[in-house]
């Protein structure tokens, strides 16, 4: 029966009200414990040759209920948020048509979906799954269904709208990485837990760091004016911070307890439990927080489209100044970027204090593509993306295109293979192994194919741009962000084929490289003429709802960008094209002293040299065919 107010109006039932948090925060915990698991079995866990030991079978088994759990209180949560939206009774809301147009038309569906999806994959994986490789992809599922429900918070809406998600997305990652390990590491025997607790305090120290700073700058995104922080909001932060102060000291604990070789059992547990109650209160906190609405500065005032849209006011007309000197940071991209630069420095460092030298060049090649791709997503470009086609192909070019050329020339798979910690046993094969296995795996060996490298880079612009996609990408944060991710992946595969040096599963000759250029070149233009001779606007009328007092006449902007792109397109092509030809120089001069010193060692050994055997050969072959005629 439907519940009434006093003045009419539907009031979601109690029964609802009381349930929907109590199984958000079940699932919550059951997703953290699932991560937590897999993340015991992928890297802490002793492994032999990448099978999964009667160890980690044991706890492969805990991370199927888990997941299991997580699931069923997805499937639970989306009915009694739709009861909850709806204000009806919870047998009401398990109507097919409702539930079909709630996660089909709305953010928070979208996401349930997207999350319930996930637990799905997770679920079927982990029953098939007798390898380590099986289980690190399921622990990317599960991420993916854990961080979907981000995009969608009360984050999303902030004033601060880029950094309020990018700080959380990380918050959330890391404090899941750190409070499931505690309880991977709780879980598995204490013979192995000995083992385990080096890795997991190297993986806990940087989680702490990173929670600590993301959760500064989500703080102050939503707590930016002084009124915000006398309301009860900043008084769960405040304990928040509290908590999180108390395990960094357990950490601390741990790496103590790890340098004194203090590896008593029952201590150790101790702590470890210790740690487990805390964090499990600072997440059901944090879980809390997202039920309630953070203060606002203004309430008055009324956002504006360009605001409700893109997270963003919209901007003055560009000038030169503007799009080289403004900035409002893209907080996910950023933070991504953030941690590619401290994890490459890392290694650098590391071969650094071993007496091993990592070529300058590379690491300016690194910063040259982190600063192209943050000024195409956080610096004025990014910024005037969101509101012009025409910026938007220009952003997409140097993701695309310049940014991935820098970063295939810094080398960061040789120096992850340099610094990888190795196995901690003959046959561990640790991440270093890992990594090794993925790049010699069927999968890459695929994807690094010249024809699939070309389809994906080039056959994305059609899929991308020629169907309804972008329309849709374009209306949200996670549409942009998966799309400047795509352009700069793709970018990489590409290039990495074309001029990379790091290791690759393939050889591909020079001939082969200079031809998938020429294709991809005449690719592009192809498909910059298409752009500028459609007549149609291909946004679905995306631009058109910001109501944009500059540019206004989007078809004209939409020719600029495939103007743009095709110039902008056929530079870093012709650049490639240039390198190829001197990389098949130097590898042809390079051969040519090998055979010179072949030659010389043969003649000194007074044996004949590679070509005076091929010229033998030849003779005989010649002497045959006058035999048989």
């Amino acid at each position: 029966m439907l519940l009434a107010s006093a003045d009419g109006i539907p009031t979601v039932s109690p029964i609802v009200s009381a349930l929907l948090p109590i199984v958000k925060d079940a699932g919550l915990f059951a997703s953290i414990a699932l991560v937590g698991l897999l993340l015991t079995i992928t890297f802490f866990i002793r492994e032999e040759h990448g099978v999964l030991s009667p160890e980690s079978l044991r706890i492969k088994r805990l991370a199927s209920l888990s997941a299991f759990i997580w699931l069923f209180t997805l499937v639970g949560s989306l009915f009694l948020e739709l009861a909850n939206l709806l204000a009806e009774p919870l047998l009401n809301a398990a109507d097919l048509n409702s539930v079909r147009s709630f996660v089909a038309q709305t953010a928070l569906g979208k996401s349930y979906l997207i999350s319930i999806i996930a637990a799905v994959t997770v679920s079927l994986t982990l029953s098939r799954s007798k390898k380590v490789g099986s289980a690190f992809g399921a622990m990317i599922f599960a991420l993916i269904g854990v961080l979907a429900p981000i995009f969608q918070s009360h984050a999303s809406s902030a004033g601060n709208h880029g950094i309020a998600i990018g700080s959380l997305l990380f918050h959330v990652l890391f404090i899941t990485f750190w409070v499931g390990g505690v309880i991977g590491i709780s879980a598995i025997n204490p013979s192995e837990r000995e083992l385990a607790l080096p890795r997991f305090s190297q993986l806990a120290l940087w989680s702490a760091i990173i929670v600590a700073i993301s959760g500064t700058i989500n703080a102050y995104s939503r707590l930016n004016f002084l009124k915000a922080w006398s309301s009860f909001y900043a008084q769960i932060i405040i304990l928040k911070i509290i908590l999180t102060a108390i395990l960094i000291i357990f950490g601390k604990k741990h790496r103590s307890f790890i340098a004194s070789n203090l590896h008593g059992k029952r201590a150790t547990f101790q702590l470890l439990t210790s740690e487990l109650l805390v964090m499990l209160i600072t997440v059901a906190l944090g879980g809390w927080l997202s039920t309630i609405q953070p203060p606002v500065a203004n309430q008055s005032a009324v956002p504006s489209n360009a605001l409700l849209i893109t997270g963003l006011d919209m901007p003055k007309a560009p000038s030169f100044s503007r799009i080289f000197w403004g900035y409002i940071p893209d907080g996910t991209f950023l933070g991504l970027l953030i941690l590619a630069t401290a994890l490459y420095v890392t290694g650098v460092l590391t071969l650094s204090r071993r007496g091993d030298k990592w070529p300058v060049g590379r690491t300016v090649s690194f910063a040259i593509g982190v600063a192209v791709a943050d000024f195409s997503t956080s610096g004025g470009l990014g910024i005037y993306a969101h509101f012009a086609f025409s910026f938007h192909m220009v952003a997409h070019m140097l993701l695309g295109m310049i940014a991935p050329i820098a970063f295939v020339l810094s080398a960061p798979i040789t120096l992850a293979l340099r610094t990888l910690p190795q196995g901690r046993g003959s046959g561990e094969r640790g991440i270093r192994g890992l990594l090794l296995s993925f790049l010699n795996s069927k999968y890459a060996i695929v994807v690094t194919n010249p024809i699939s490298a070309l389809a994906i880079f080039d056959g994305s612009l059609f899929i991308l741009y020629m169907t309804p996609l972008f329309g849709h990408l374009m209306q949200s944060h996670s549409g942009h962000l998966f799309m400047n991710i795509h352009f700069m992946a793709a970018g990489f595969l590409f290039f990495h084929v074309i001029v990379g040096i790091d290791p690759n599963p393939r050889k591909v000759p020079h001939i082969v490289r200079i031809i998938m250029l020429f294709g991809a070149m005449s690719i592009h233009a192809f498909f910059s003429i298409a752009l500028m001779s459609n007549s149609g606007l291909i946004d679905g009328g995306f631009y058109s709802s910001l109501h944009r007092p500059w540019f206004t006449d989007l078809h004209s902007d939409q020719y600029l960008g495939g103007a743009l792109g095709w110039a902008m397109g056929e530079f870093p092509i012709l650049i490639a094209l240039i390198a190829t030809f001197i990389q098949w120089s130097r590898d042809d001069a390079r051969e040519t002293k090998r055979i010179d010193r072949a030659a010389d060692r043969a003649a000194a050994m007074g044996e004949e040299d590679e070509l005076a055997k091929y010229n033998k050969y030849l003779a005989s072959l010649q002497r045959l065919d006058k035999d048989e005629n």
